[in-house]
């Protein structure tokens, strides 16, 4: 199975840059997309036959907003954490036989910082959430989680330090995270793997030289991790100033399946 991730800055925008044709390209059986920036009517895509689409709308015109596009009919969907509900569109939850997919938009701590305080209680909620799902079944997350997790994770680790996307704060609820019993899928395959980014500022010539974070993850339940084959970013993708990630995997029912039954041997 193939899933791919895209903060796509804009969907409209995105498509006139050329996004169909990575979406034809890649034939992906599920497609998450965050920051979609739409309201419902907004916008006719022609993915071709087989694909369900579920969106979550901003309230706010013009912002935010996730939708997943899947060719795997789900037994149940989501919008929001606590309530089937989410004003700024930043969540979907799908359930699938044996794992459920949540895909992310994660607030950003803005410039100055002044969203700090909410974004970590969201994180708290949010990390909630997601234990509750796994107590269930396994879960995949993916998306813009806003921050670069360790050093290694952007190209001017040193002074960035404390900035929005890089505070100890951030960090440390991702760290929170991954300790819950999920899994970086991309540094599962790559450790020590650094210069590969899923994020660039528009500023002049930041891409070009490849300064940029690696802030869009795919992290799945730990238990999951024996079905993944590999974790990609597609860096050379264009059209938002963010770039696809990509999960490929075997069987996820077979190996869900797996560890809920030696889970209860």
């Amino acid at each position: 199975m193939k899933l791919v991730s895209w903060n796509v800055n804009g969907l409209r925008a995105c498509v006139n840059k050329g996004f169909m044709d990575y979406f034809k390209e890649v034939d992906a059986d599920i497609f998450c997309l965050q920051e979609t920036k739409l309201q419902e009517g907004q916008i006719e895509l022609d993915l071709g036959d087989g694909y369900e689409t579920y969106w979550n709308y901003a309230e706010k015109k013009g912002y935010s907003g996730t939708a997943v596009f899947t060719r795997i009919k789900p037994l149940s969907v989501r919008y929001g954490m606590e309530e089937d509900y989410e004003p700024e569109g930043r969540i979907i939850t799908l359930e699938f036989d044996e794992f459920h997919l949540v895909t992310v938009y994660t607030p950003n701590a803005k410039r100055d910082l002044a969203r700090l305080d909410y974004r970590l209680e969201w994180e708290d909620r949010f990390r909630s959430y997601l234990l509750e799902l796994d107590a269930k079944k396994p879960v995949i997350v993916c998306g813009d989680l806003n921050v670069a997790h360790e050093e290694i994770d952007l190209k001017h680790p040193k002074p960035n330090m404390g900035n929005s996307g890089f505070t100890l704060e951030e960090r440390g609820k991702m760290t929170e995270l991954l300790g819950a019993g999920f899994t970086d899928s991309f540094r599962h395959f790559y450790p020590d793997r650094g210069d590969v980014y899923s994020w660039w500022s528009y500023m002049p010539k930041v891409r070009e030289r490849n300064v940029g974070w690696r802030i869009d993850y795919f992290l799945v339940s730990s238990r999951l991790a024996p079905a993944l084959i590999d974790a990609e970013i597609d860096c050379h993708i264009m059209g938002s100033d963010h770039c696809p990630v990509v999960l490929t995997t075997s069987d996820l029912n077979a190996v869900a399946a797996a560890a809920a039954a030696s889970e209860e041997a």
